[in-house]
């Protein structure tokens, strides 16, 4: 009887030991769905030392673009479950993505655990456009439907979405020319192959006075671009932009997400990773693993109607 009781004691230490183990204890593997330069790495390279400012371990950052981020989405639920691979997690893309066709993965197979940042839509030209003002953007493409042309960062995302609503509202008719993420929607920009971009508030901060912003999908402009205006002071009702957070495989227990949730949100929370993302132009949020059912049903209704507005909804 005595070894029995002294085998349960054990097992239970055992047991408790594992129950609250320090995590993480090595590199996580931290995957970026686009190529290096975007806003998904940069956020990512920010969080990077705060990881071993608050833990023992460290990340490391891999990078799997392609279609949009869903060739790594797809992939993501065959890697281990033990929390030592997590993925970067952006919307609209991952509502949008799948309700245009199959592209490997169904957004509710992705197991979203934080999202920490929102980052604005906006429209950037280069410093030398013809292109000074919103008006003048406009009427240059109402004279001439499909001949202004904007680089974006994939197809369906936020920047793709922000150009179609735009569209809508002006009453024009633009071109859209997806890339693989917005290091090469910059880059195309800067290099003037196409008219201007539709970016985020973060690129117009970065490029400086490379670039122009002609208008920010925000409620009140941005602290850190006090010259460029909403699209509601110039008439047009729109505020959009991209969401982005981390995931990890589906078969991940749920001691280790909320293990993973509450030491993003304590990272999300230090100020001086605050300060150093919203000088970047990032826009903070804190939607942690106990509030992620409801912020994405939210997400995925407001989406799924935008995508029948848009007209593509696959057909089942």
């Amino acid at each position: 009887m005595k070894s029995l009781s002294k085998l349960v004691l054990v097992t239970m230490a055992v047991a408790a030991g594992v129950a609250t183990a320090a995590y993480p204890e090595k590199t996580i593997n931290y995957i970026i769905s686009f190529g290096p330069g975007g806003e998904s790495d940069i956020s990512a390279r920010l969080q990077e030392p705060y990881f071993k400012k608050y833990t023992s371990g460290s990340v490391a950052i891999q990078y799997k673009p392609g279609a949009g981020g869903a060739t790594a989405w797809s992939q993501i639920n065959s890697a281990p479950g033990d929390g030592y691979t997590i993925i970067g997690t952006n919307l609209p893309h991952i509502v949008l993505q799948p309700l245009q066709k199959d592209v490997g993965y169904k957004t509710d197979e992705l197991a979203n655990v934080y999202w920490f940042h929102f980052t604005p839509d906006a429209v950037v030209v280069p410093a030398e456009s013809p292109y000074k003002t919103l008006k003048d953007l406009v009427a240059a493409a109402g004279k001439a439907p499909g001949a202004t042309t904007f680089s974006g960062s994939g197809t369906n995302s936020a920047n793709h979405l922000a150009q179609q609503r735009f569209d809508k509202l002006a009453g024009i008719k633009t071109t859209y020319v997806p890339f693989k993420g917005t290091g090469a929607s910059n880059t195309a920009l800067l290099g003037k192959q196409v008219s201007g971009a539709w970016s985020y508030t973060t690129v117009s901060v970065q490029l400086g006075n490379q670039v122009r912003c002609l208008g920010v999908a925000m409620e009140k402009r941005h602290s850190k671009l006090p010259n460029c205006p909403t699209f509601k002071e110039q008439g047009y009702n729109l505020v959009s932009g991209a969401y982005r957070g981390i995931a990890v495989p589906k078969s991940t227990p749920a001691t280790i997400q909320k293990q993973l949730s509450d030491l993003i949100g304590k990272i999300n929370k230090d100020p001086e990773f605050i300060k150093k993302m919203e000088d970047k132009g990032f826009a903070m949020i804190d939607v942690p693993l106990s509030q992620m059912d409801a912020f994405m049903a939210e997400r995925k209704a407001e989406y799924g109607a935008i995508a029948r507005e848009m007209g593509i909804v696959k057909k089942k």
